[in-house]
């Protein structure tokens, strides 16, 4: 597999999963990355957004991502999302991501402050250059209150050459302009739950960082978009898009009500660590509906 493929597919963003303590659940984890495997998933990401990854401890973080690439075993290709508010805490998760042979990370701004984009791409340059592995940056001012241009990313691409993708949560009008500006030196990986799947492949993403709430429905989609089958693609699409539409309503949302919804298909308890939305009977009903209808559409696949 080439560098830049890598990136192709729908990658599925792992979950935390806690047992009933709000301890990690290291058991589950394993149980999620077979379900993500066996489900035709492209690929495994883990300590993204859907993670919780701040609610992690550091140590807890290493865990997870031995035990998703035990786990895997090399089925997928693997990235791991690096979070972190220092140059130094990236790294070592960096490090920690190579020895447990990782295939490709996925780089998030600090959270601390607020500064222009010369600052970040300080940033991102000196991280990239502490490793040999492909690199995103995730690119999601929605939910992370900051980003990068397409001219930026072009910028950094210059200083950083295993800068390969750019994983861009945003509409597909903005995912358009990174398209334009960065397309032939960066693959564009979308996210935001699968929201304008059709629109962002018309446009040319190749890829997809998806929880496995919806991610197992996207890789159909994908792959039939993919085999020049873009009607059947499309009215996968629009059947799923309610589904999407419901759980996207906030990160936290999201962690609530698709985790539940990926557990119902997967068989699997769900268990939360606080702080976290409540879950509301009304939530559970709307969320086990659209359980039974991705259910469905997985199974028209292919």
């Amino acid at each position: 597999m080439t560098t830049s493929a890598i990136h192709d597919g729908v990658h599925a963003v792992l979950f935390a999963l806690f047992d009933a303590q709000e301890a990690l659940d290291h058991g589950a984890m394993k149980a999620q990355v077979d379900y993500c495997v066996e489900t035709g998933c492209q690929g495994i990401t883990v300590l993204g957004l859907a993670t919780e990854v701040l609610k992690l401890t550091f140590p807890e973080r290493y865990a997870l991502v031995e035990t998703t690439a035990r786990a895997n075993d090399g089925r997928l290709p693997l990235s791991v999302t690096i979070a972190g508010n220092s140059v130094a805490e990236q790294v070592a998760l960096a490090k920690c991501a190579e020895s447990a042979r990782a295939d490709w990370l996925i780089l998030q701004p600090p959270m601390v402050g607020s500064y222009g984009a010369d600052v970040y791409l300080d940033f991102f340059a000196r991280v990239a250059a502490s490793t040999t592995l492909p690199l995103a940056v995730q690119n999601a001012p929605q939910y992370l209150g900051r980003g990068l241009s397409g001219e930026d990313l072009v910028r950094l691409k210059q200083r950083a050459p295993n800068l390969t993708a750019v994983k861009a949560e945003d509409a597909a009008l903005g995912l358009a302009r990174i398209v334009d500006v960065a397309g032939e030196n960066l693959v564009v990986v979308g996210g935001r739950g699968g929201l304008e799947m059709t629109d962002a492949l018309r446009i040319g993403c190749r890829g997809f960082v998806l929880a496995p709430d919806i991610a197992p429905v996207a890789a159909r989609i994908f792959d039939l978009w993919q085999a020049g089958h873009r009607d059947e693609a499309e009215a996968a699409y629009a059947a799923a898009l309610p589904a999407a539409t419901f759980v996207m309503q906030s990160l936290e949302h999201l962690i609530t009500y698709g985790k539940r919804i990926f557990g119902e298909n997967a068989g699997i308890a769900i268990h939360d660590r606080a702080p976290c939305l409540p879950v509301q009977p009304l939530g559970l009903s709307i969320a086990t509906q659209w359980a039974g209808t991705l259910s469905r559409l997985h199974q028209e696949r292919p």
